[in-house]
């Protein structure tokens, strides 16, 4: 619509306002979206702002307040409009709104009868030995559909000849008193809506046929019209009814201002009004946000499709924002900085039309300078610093603390949570303008990237044609923002209520077993997302099968589980074109075949018993089976019964049995590990497929010939696994359960001095094979994080995944340093972190040095 007739519009005080409430809090509200502090004002008086919908049709969630600040839409007319109305004048104007009205309905039954037409041919397949859909979801899509259009169908064939036989004394109030009473079927279909499309989208994603069907709905136009046929998805369809309500509304509204008062009409449409009103804030928060917005420069509706929060790079740092992606538009936001007591709005930093978004392919885009990863002991510090926090918040509810620390202690947890969501992302998602510049986003997972390209490409399928927007529309635009958005708050664990769940704390063991339904051979492979913190982290891949249409992996996986409650799995072809590099991370891009998402219902996975699944994702099923281990179970170490093994056997009588000074196991999976995974991206933090790390425990156990040939044919995760298992199972931690204590003392020493003193002190005082084992495996871990560059594995990460592995204490041990379940980053767990990475960042300590040099005090430890 042109500017001009937007300004009168937002002029025109009899336009009907849609006004939004602000009751939106990102749970800080005194920092804006870069994570600045901002300066609060002296709070000002509430005030109302407009939402100005240009579409012909209004937005369906219509605010209980108006500009009077009554309740709704009045159901008397504004004064000076029906009452004072010339009677000639006024029937003229009810016959033009009957008669668009009348237009409009013949569109929306045609509309119906569309979304009607492969009912009966899918119920036909139902019951035959290739169904395309079962009875059930065709009944949940189709929820009501058929009693919407045969309630409509009556209220025009009756309404019909009354504007056609148009005179003075024509009435019809009765047929919108009938049509309102019949509100209660669409409250049904409203119930319903959200399940119905997401039935449908799952149906297109899992079959072929239904796709076809549903993409491509042939409407009849309207009887005068030249287009004989136009072609509508099922999704927009299926929106329709619930935007027919607010269009009835705003007629009956219409209607009332030209109906003299004394008209036999008016008492009926006041009534048909009022229960209207009554009905629409009665679904108000019920129907699903993807609504009707503005209209495109091409005269339709536009509609929010998705939304949320990224982090894109911009001028070389960081910035969190919305973005929106609209039917025909991408837009990217910020929230404006607010003065107390006022609203929020957005702020538009760019769009993109998608008519001229383009994603370029790697051998396309141009060399940008090297996203910088924040470095992961710092990540880690804010992880553990936000546990600590909530630990404190637990235990000042629990003691029942003023709120006022509560609250401090919270916001304190928010603004750690948003520096880790703001700098954890390093996956690389850019989108390009035709006419102009590239955009920069980081996200934490693929899963993330792939699900906003395919919506962008999804939408591109359509007729589009590129357009400017003029500063009056960008910024009607940008105020719908607020009241469309379909995500509210950052994702991060403070913005979450108290009956929220806190997710799983824990080990997740997840079998991949196959997959079935590719088309053509390919070599194939899985990955596993956990989320963590708020957001979605890689945990686990299997390894590639090639060349197959039916994949067998059956690989066991072990994930840790921080507060998560959802997991991903995602199916890739491997791609080994070295040409086609992503030039913003310099890795080869593997295409997406399918991914799917599962939430981890406690009751389903804490049982002792593997619970089996099957993820349909794009016609392709992919199986797994899965159980999960609780945080307080899966620290025990539990001593081996057979002594003649080396897992869950004490170091001294293994390294004296072989008569060497480190056990076999520990020099043979680190001379495998130097030898072809130094240079493995994750090596030690990404998950071995648990049964070759099996076989390879028995092996060891069993002190079998083979064992030399089995190392150089495993995957090198799975030997990274083994070591770290062994290390796990001794029945007491490396760096022993009696100097434990010690240990975390000497961590906590603030004199640099006195703190080397003691550290050194410490490892004299361990038995020899579990000083020279720890050395061994010292300068092990210092040359994997000399390839940090490649491996991406630093002394830190190294840190987080040792420390623990080689301090915690035995299960007897443990009871008093145990913490709950829920708070994975304990005290002791960061200061186990903290011990290993010390001796890590030593310069190199020799075991004869130590054994000669003398303390300047010794005590008994």
């Amino acid at each position: 619509m042109p500017s001009q007739s937007l300004a009168a519009l937002v002029e025109d005080s009899q336009w009907p306002f849609l006004f939004l409430v602000s009751d939106f809090s990102y749970g800080a509200d005194d920092y804006d979206a870069e994570g600045h502090e901002e300066q609060k004002g002296p709070p000002e008086g509430s005030e109302t702002m407009p939402y100005i919908d240009e579409s012909p049709t209004m937005s369906p969630q219509l605010s209980a307040r108006s500009q009077g600040g009554g309740d709704g839409i009045p159901p008397t007319p504004p004064e000076g409009l029906a009452p004072g109305v010339e009677a000639g004048k006024g029937l003229e104007m009810r016959k033009l709104v009957l008669s668009g009205f009348l237009a409009s309905e013949e569109i929306y039954i045609n509309q119906l009868e569309a979304l009607l037409l492969p009912m009966k041919p899918l119920k036909a397949t139902a019951t035959t030995s290739q169904p395309v859909l079962t009875i059930q979801q065709i009944e949940t899509i189709f929820y009501k559909i058929q009693d919407i259009y045969e309630i409509h169908k009556e209220f025009y064939d009756n309404l019909c000849p009354k504007v056609q036989q148009w005179d003075s004394q024509v009435t019809m109030g009765h047929l919108f008193q009938k049509l309102a009473s019949q509100l209660g079927v669409y409250k049904a279909f409203v119930d319903n809506y959200k399940v119905a499309l997401e039935t449908a989208e799952k149906c297109s994603q899992s079959n072929n046929q239904f796709q076809k069907i549903s993409e491509e709905l042939k409407v009849k136009g309207p009887k005068d019209s030249k287009d004989s046929h136009t072609s509508v998805t099922m999704e927009a369809l299926l929106y329709k009814p619930i935007d027919r309500v607010t269009r009835s509304t705003l007629v009956l509204h219409d209607l009332l201002k030209h109906t003299p008062v004394d008209h036999p009409d008016y008492p009926l449409l006041q009534d048909a009004l009022r229960i209207s009103q009554n009905f629409l804030s009665s679904i108000n928060e019920d129907i699903d946000p993807r609504r009707t917005a503005v209209t495109t420069p091409k005269g339709e509706t536009r509609q929010l499709v998705k939304d949320g929060f990224l982090v894109e790079m911009s001028e070389s740092s960081r910035k969190l924002r919305h973005v929106f992606l609209f039917t025909d538009v991408l837009l990217c936001a910020k929230l404006k900085k607010t003065s107390a007591g006022k609203h929020q709005q957005y702020d538009c930093k760019w769009y993109i039309p998608l008519a001229d978004l383009v994603f370029p392919s790697p051998e396309e885009s141009e060399a940008s300078p090297h996203v910088h990863p924040f470095p992961d002991h710092e990540l880690e510090d804010m992880k553990m610093k936000i546990s600590a926090l909530k630990s404190e918040i637990q235990k000042e509810k629990a003691n029942k603390g003023q709120s006022r620390a509560i609250e401090r202690l919270k916001k304190k947890m928010f603004e750690n949570e948003f520096l880790l969501l703001l700098n954890s992302p390093t996956i690389p998602f850019r989108i390009h303008n035709r006419n102009g510049k590239s955009y920069l986003f980081l996200l934490s997972s693929d899963y993330e990237r792939s699900e906003w390209r395919e919506a962008i490409q999804k939408l591109q399928k359509k007729d589009l044609q590129a357009f400017v927007l003029s500063s009056v529309e960008l910024q009607v635009l940008t105020g719908s923002c607020f009241k469309l958005r379909t995500v509210h708050n950052i994702p991060v664990t403070s913005n979450k209520d108290d009956d929220e769940s806190p997710g799983l704390y824990g080990f997740l063991h997840v079998i991949v077993h196959s997959a079935k339904g590719f088309k053509q051979s390919a070599n194939l492979y899985c990955t596993l997302e956990v989320d963590s913190f708020g957001y979605f982290v890689s945990k686990a891949k299997t390894r590639v099968f090639r060349d197959t249409t039916e994949p067998k992996w059956d690989e066991e996986f072990e994930i840790e589980l921080e507060g998560s409650q959802s997991l991903r799995i995602l199916c890739y072809e491997k791609c080994y074109d070295k040409t086609k590099v992503n030039k913003d991370n310099n890795e080869i891009v593997d295409k997406i075949m399918g991914k799917g998402q599962i939430q981890l219902d406690p009751q389903t996975v804490e049982t002792k018993n593997w619970h089996t699944d099957v993820i349909e994702m794009n016609g392709i099923k992919v199986e797994f089976s899965m159980k999960f281990t609780s945080r307080d179970m899966s620290l025990k170490r539990t001593p081996s019964k057979k002594q003649t093994g080396v897992f869950g056997v004490k170091i001294s009588v293994v390294t004296k049995r072989e008569r060497s000074k480190v056990p076999y196991i520990v020099r043979q999976c680190v001379e495998e590990v130097e030898k072809r995974g130094i240079e493995e991206v994750g090596i030690y933090r990404i998950s071995g497929v648990a049964t070759d790390i099996q076989a390879l425990k028995a092996v060891f156990d069993a002190n079998n010939k083979d064992i030399l040939l089995m190392l150089s044919d495993m995957d090198i995760n799975a030997i990274a696994g083994t070591l770290k298992l062994y290390f796990r199972e001794l029945p007491e931690p490396l760096l022993t359960d009696r100097l434990y204590p010690a240990f975390m003392e000497g961590i906590a020493l603030s004199d640099p001095a006195a703190k080397e003193n003691c550290m050194m002190h410490l490892l004299r005082s361990l038995p020899d094979p579990n000083l020279i084992t720890f050395l061994f495996l010292l300068e092990h871990l210092k040359r994997v994080a000399e390839k940090e560059p490649i491996n991406k594995m630093s002394l830190h990460n190294l840190a987080t995944v040792f420390g623990p592995t080689l301090l915690r204490p035995s299960e007897v041990e443990s009871k008093a340093h145990l913490t709950s379940a829920a708070d994975i980053w304990s005290h002791d767990v960061m200061a186990q972190l903290q011990v290993l990475l010390y001796y890590l960042q030593h310069p190199p300590i020799s075991f004869a040095e130590l054994k000669r040099n003398t303390l300047y005090f010794s005590t008994d430890v």
